[in-house]
């Protein structure tokens, strides 16, 4: 089983700087050639390697149950490293270890509040597809018929 890669700050801060730079450029981009800039709920898109293995990554994040408890108590809103470590009943250190990797697999947006980093989900995506996954296990737990 391969290792998830480990946080470091150099290289937490260098990989958010690029991803900066990636999504700065990519709306640039659709900008230049006339794209909308409202986002939009469903993407038609024909998945290739790299939109599958992005996706399965995605979905290796949530695959964890601290990570996807952390993750759904994000879909409220933003909230603090105590925060979390209270409504997940889990140490500290174990709630800022899976952030750091939420924050590197870029899922989790952070910003400072005075001494605080408060974590928030990236986007509207996520929210969506963590609330969908806990519905879904919701009707296969209770028996509930599934729906559309």
């Amino acid at each position: 089983m391969a290792k998830e890669p480990r946080a470091t700050a150099s290289g937490t801060r260098n990989q958010e700087s690029l991803k900066q730079k990636e999504r700065a450029l990519l709306s640039s981009a659709r900008q230049a050639s006339g794209q909308t800039t409202t986002p939009s709920l469903v993407h038609e898109v024909t998945p290739d390697a790299g939109l599958l293995d992005t996706a399965a990554a995605t979905l290796r994040m949530l695959a964890e149950p601290t990570r996807l408890h952390l993750l759904w108590q994000l879909t409220t809103g933003p909230k603090s490293v105590t925060e979390l470590t209270e409504l997940a009943d889990v140490p500290r250190t174990v709630v800022s270890q899976h952030l750091a990797k939420l924050r590197l697999s870029g899922l989790v947006d952070t910003r400072k509040e005075g001494r605080h980093v408060i974590y928030s989900l990236h986007d509207g995506h996520l929210v969506r597809l963590i609330r969908e996954t806990l519905n879904h296990a919701d009707h296969q737990l209770t028996g509930e018929p599934f729906h559309e």
